[in-house]
């Protein structure tokens, strides 16, 4: 069975890369009816935050991706210690005791004589018993695993042919102490122990990848399948990274990015389908995905693309009465915007956010903005245009109001087709008190004949 997982750090809000790589390893799993697995890689006690776990959590959910199986690092740490003794009892893991400065002199005299910076290996001939001794001591140290010094490749998903020489690479630390692991050896044992068989994650993983193989084989476990998804970039193609602006999941939520639009979009960086389309379902995408049509080269995250996604499922994929319910968190609580209401400004919208403004001529009184001064040096035409409308509606019954199209329906009697501009236009600054608004008719249809004679009624009168 195919067992995937996605294993964020909880020390930053959900990156939307992260959701990205969750995306697509959610994606493999339903393709090939496996297990999705989600583990909080929190073993960084100092910076991993339990908000931050929350955010991940909140932030797959919201996005449904779902997940079969959970973990947290911080609660296997007995399982860790002793596959760290296991390794060091069979001398591929040995104590090392060399100081930060130790180090620093070390890097320094490699980039003097222009060598790669590996470590020399100065305490991998210290005997057990010397190291145990220095241990008990007291004597600071962590836990180097002993690199193989021959090529280390492997057949990654996106990138194909992948190789490394384990001989650049040097003794990696791998824990701090016995009960303190770092990231390449835990995710090994992790990945081994829950039995993962495909490993997808972004390219800033790839170096960690021949360390990681090496301490599989070291193990004698088979190591997963790897795959590698290029890097998501700003307009200047420089890295989206979590300190450059909007990038975590929950800010694009709450702008009022539709999470079936960022589904949509996120699908689609890196990822090409075989045709021209641009709107997915999850649905369409689990029919339709393939890692293999992932690109190498990194993707832009494009905002226009973004809000043109949005703008479609706002304005024609999500049902109004859907749209109802998400727009209450943007609106205030005693706002209570009608279907017609919603419907005459959703086209308008980038994001949900927007609705607020947009429903404001309904809701909030009309300041007109001086628009509607504006036709007082044309009042002699004006105030007659907007009474021949008003005659219109008085006597209309209720049913000329259920749509824009009955409204048009009714003052098509009246409206001059060749002087339309002379009738609409103050006849929508009339209704909504806006230089930009829905037009007069989609107004009308959500306000109501009552509403509508007192907002025309009240203009007339501005402009006496």
């Amino acid at each position: 069975m195919v067992r995937v997982r996605l294993a964020p750090s909880p020390t930053g809000a959900m990156h939307i890369g992260t959701a990205r790589a969750g995306l697509f390893v959610w994606l493999f799993a339903k393709q090939h009816e496996g297990k999705f697995i989600l583990r909080i890689e929190d073993t960084d006690k100092e910076r991993s935050k339990k908000e931050y776990e929350e955010s991940i959590i909140s932030g797959l959910r919201d996005l449904g991706l779902e997940w079969d199986e959970f973990y947290r690092q911080s609660e296997r740490t007995e399982i860790y210690h002793e596959h760290l003794v296991r390794l060091v009892s069979e001398n591929k893991v040995y104590p090392c005791f060399c100081s930060k400065e130790d180090l620093d002199i070390e890097r320094a005299a490699a980039e003097a004589e222009k060598r790669s910076v590996i470590y020399s290996g100065r305490c991998s001939n210290i005997s057990p018993e010397e190291a145990k001794k220095r241990i008990e001591d007291g004597e600071p140290y962590t836990l180097r695993f002993r690199m193989p010094k021959e090529k280390i490749g492997f057949d990654d998903m996106v990138r194909g042919r992948v190789e490394y020489d384990g001989s650049l690479i040097g003794d990696i630390v791998i824990a701090k102490s016995y009960d303190e692991p770092l990231y390449n050896f835990v995710v090994v044992v992790d990945d081994a122990l829950m039995e993962i068989t495909h490993v997808i994650r972004g390219e800033d993983h790839l170096s960690n990848t021949p360390k990681q193989i090496a301490i599989f084989n070291a193990f004698g476990y088979e190591p997963p399948n790897f795959g590698h998804l290029p890097l998501i970039l700003n307009a200047d193609r420089s890295k989206m990274s979590k300190r450059g602006g909007d990038t975590a999941l929950v800010e694009f939520l709450e702008k009022g990015y539709m999470p079936e639009a960022l589904i949509n979009f996120l699908a689609l960086l890196s990822w090409h389908p075989k045709d021209d389309r641009e709107i997915f379902s999850k649905e369409d995408l689990i029919k339709e995905f393939s890692i293999e049509r992932v690109q190498k080269g990194g993707s832009i995250f494009d905002y226009a693309k973004l809000n043109w996604l949005n703008r479609q499922y706002i304005s024609h994929i999500i049902s109004t009465p859907d749209l109802m319910t998400r727009i209450e968190r943007f609106i205030p609580s005693d706002w209570k915007p009608t279907a017609a209401m919603i419907d005459s400004v959703k086209t308008r919208l980038d994001t949900l956010a927007e609705i607020k403004e947009a429903l404001a001529l309904y809701f909030e009184p009309l300041s007109y903005e001086g628009d509607l001064l504006h036709f007082k040096d044309k009042k002699d035409a004006t105030i007659p245009n907007l009474e021949k409308i008003l005659s219109v509606i008085d006597i209309a019954d209720d049913s000329s109001f259920l749509s824009s199209e009955s409204v048009a329906d009714m003052l098509s009697g009246v409206v001059d087709p060749d002087s339309k501009g002379e009738y609409l236009w103050p006849l929508r600054v009339s209704l909504s008190g806006r230089k930009i608004s829905p037009g007069p008719y989609e107004i009308i249809s959500a306000i109501g004949k009552k509403e509508t004679v007192s907002r025309i009624k009240d203009a007339i009168a501005k402009l006496k």
